[in-house]
This record gives C-alpha cells, sequence and structure tokens, in this order.
C-alpha cells in the first residue's frame, strides 16, 4: 500500500478515536442508551484462493476451500444519543476443512478477528429510527494456511496464506424504520478500503423490543478480500443471524 494511503488510513484512526472519545463525554451529559448484543449467525463460508504461483499440477483457484466452523464468537456494543453515537463489532471465526480437489487434496485453517469501530451521526431528532451516517475502522487479522498436497507425485506440496492484520477505513449508512411501539426493520451497507484489497456488508435487522432490550433477526452478508502471498484470497459469509440486544 502506498505511503500516502498508509497516512490517509493512520489520519482516520486517529480521528475516530477523538471522535469516539468525544461521543464519550457526550454520553455523560445526553444520557445515552446503551446496547450489547451477543448473537449467532448462521453463515455459508467462503473461501476462495487465487494464487498466481501454485504449485505444479494444480489448480489456480481454490474456491469454498473451507466450510466447517472449529468455534465462533460475535458479539455487539452500541451507544445512542440524540445525534451521535458509537459502536464496536467483533467476529472470530476458526475454520477449518479438507478438500479432494480435481488435481490436488487441501488441508485448510483459517483464524480471524474482523472489528469494526465507528461513530455515528442522525441527523433527525429521534435517536431510534431514521437516518444513519457512519465513518471509523475495520480491522481485520487473519492467520491461514492451505497445504496443496498435488495427486501426481512429480510435484511437491506446497502452503499458501498468511498471518497478518489489516487496518481499513470504514463508512456506510443505515435507515431505521419503527413500525410499532416494539416492531422496527434497519438496513444497513458499508465498504472499507486501505490495506485489504476491499471489503462491504449489507444487512436487514428487524427488531422486536421487549421490557429490557429487544430481540434482532435477520439476514447479513460480509465480504473481505486480502492480499495473501502472490495473490488474493476472498472471504465471505453470508446467511440468516439472531440475537437479543440487552439495554441498559
Amino acid at each position: 500500500m502506498s505511503i500516502l494511503l498508509r497516512r490517509a488510513t493512520l489520519a482516520v484512526a486517529v480521528l475516530t478515536l477523538i471522535n469516539l472519545s468525544t461521543a464519550a463525554r457526550a454520553a455523560e451529559d445526553e444520557g445515552w442508551d446503551w446496547m450489547v448484543a451477543p448473537y449467532l449467525w448462521a453463515a455459508s463460508i467462503g473461501t476462495d484462493v487465487n494464487d498466481d504461483a501454485p504449485p505444479a499440477g494444480t489448480d489456480n483457484d481454490f474456491s469454498d476451500i473451507i466450510d466447517k466452523i472449529d468455534g465462533v464468537f460475535m458479539a455487539r456494543l452500541e451507544g445512542r444519543g440524540d445525534h451521535f453515537g458509537a459502536f464496536a463489532d467483533f467476529i472470530f471465526l476458526s475454520l477449518a476443512d479438507g478438500n479432494d480437489r480435481r488435481l490436488s487434496h487441501t488441508e485448510s485453517d483459517l483464524d480471524a478477528w474482523l472489528i469494526d469501530a465507528a461513530g455515528v451521526w442522525s441527523p433527525g431528532d429521534d435517536r431510534s429510527r431514521g437516518l444513519g451516517l457512519f465513518a471509523g475502522l475495520r480491522y481485520v487479522d487473519v492467520d491461514l494456511g492451505v497445504q496443496v498436497d498435488p495427486t501426481n507425485p512429480l510435484f511437491d506440496t506446497a502452503t499458501i496464506g498468511t498471518n497478518k492484520n489489516f487496518s481499513d477505513v470504514l463508512a456506510g449508512a443505515r435507515y431505521t424504520w419503527a413500525f410499532s411501539e416494539r416492531w422496527g426493520l434497519t438496513l444497513r451497507g458499508d465498504g472499507s478500503f486501505g490495506e485489504t484489497e476491499g471489503s462491504w456488508s449489507a444487512s436487514a435487522i428487524a427488531q422486536y423490543r421487549t421490557r429490557n432490550g429487544g430481540w434482532l433477526f435477520g439476514y447479513r452478508y460480509l465480504s473481505v478480500e486480502i492480499e495473501t502471498g502472490d495473490g488474493n484470497t476472498e472471504i465471505t459469509l453470508s446467511g440468516p443471524a439472531i440475537g437479543y440486544g440487552f439495554s441498559f
């Protein structure tokens, strides 16, 4: 990545920290609404490795090399004021799989952290509905190893992968409708750029409010592309999600 882009990412990181600290002080003055939401995401996992210099006698594209989840942790923390807010979203995945392919057998392992942290601005007067614009950072930490064993015994086993972390500038928008006192719907879309090759996500999440919080359920899609070795790897997650947001 260019020096200019690195400096831009660092500048956004500093501004995000300043914005979040300012938001924290504003929270004390405004009396913010807070929510913490652990959730389950029944996601289909896609991991496509495109390596420009794979072992001889193997495929260049390794599509869906991993589809078995060893472990997963997901949670969201958000605070809302009258016009300003902040959130942090945490996803941890541990995946492993083995696949027989046309020209090779692959053994793959992936551990990944994805963390979003952003400040939110809402122009409307109701903090629980309407338009929200957000900007901040998307942090991705990936430990990926793919062992490729060619079926042709003349070729040696090789390893493709990476163990790196990436920081991106994140920007997006969401809109929340309140259909009744209990029911609502939030549509969200965002993208990031910087040290990754780009990422984007979209979701539609319904809310059913209860006395101490609310049920959250809907659909989410996330795609992150990173540089690995001599090529790129795209990690995608998509599927239904459900959780409960505890309000305080």
